[in-house]
């Protein structure tokens, strides 16, 4: 869903907003409201960041952060799911973690919502890989498949029994079938 906007807005004026539920982003100069989460969409990236989480958490090399606002490019984006190298997560001088992230992620995850329109996802992992994320996904549901956006605008779609690229050093192995198979509680 787009929020109609009447007047042009610097990115500095977006950050000043009050937040929403769900979320805003500030893509290219507009205003877009992510959609509320659904079961599907819920359940998938609460399973990927506990996955992500307990292999890369453990041996301090990434950690998977849900719903985290990224400001980097002249955008700010509010990933589903945002991975950072755990060398790069902001930090404060105390060694605690930074509330404002004003970094580019190095993985983001992004699943389709039913009423998301894929070009305005696609946009927002095509920002990131323009500016340093080295891997988006694009998760469908619906189709269980995923598309992967690399460095160099470069993209490849996966499906089945396909091994899903993951960021290096983490090492992790997963299948689209494997990670869709989440859904099921039969």
């Amino acid at each position: 869903m787009t929020i109609t906007k009447e007047l042009q807005i610097t990115l500095d004026e977006f950050l000043k907003l009050p937040e929403t539920k769900p979320a805003s982003e500030f893509i290219n100069g507009e205003i877009i409201q992510k959609p509320m989460p659904q079961g599907e969409h819920s359940l998938l990236q609460i399973k990927l960041c506990t996955t992500i989480n307990q292999l890369a958490e453990t041996q301090k090399i990434a950690y998977a952060f849900p719903e985290l606002r990224c400001t980097f490019g002249g955008d700010t984006i509010v990933p589903d799911i945002a991975v950072f190298r755990w060398d790069r997560i902001p930090k404060t001088a105390s060694g605690k973690i930074n509330n404002r992230f004003e970094i580019h992620p190095d993985w983001v995850i992004e699943i389709l919502s039913p009423e998301q329109q894929q070009k305005k996802v696609l946009t927002k992992l095509l920002h990131c890989s323009r500016n340093g994320t080295e891997l988006g996904w694009l998760m469908n549901p619906e189709e269980e498949s995923v598309l992967a956006v690399f460095p160099g605008q470069k993209i490849d779609l996966y499906d089945g029994d396909d091994q899903l690229p993951i960021v290096e050093g983490v090492n992790l192995e997963l299948t689209v079938k494997e990670v869709f198979s989440w859904l099921s509680f039969s």
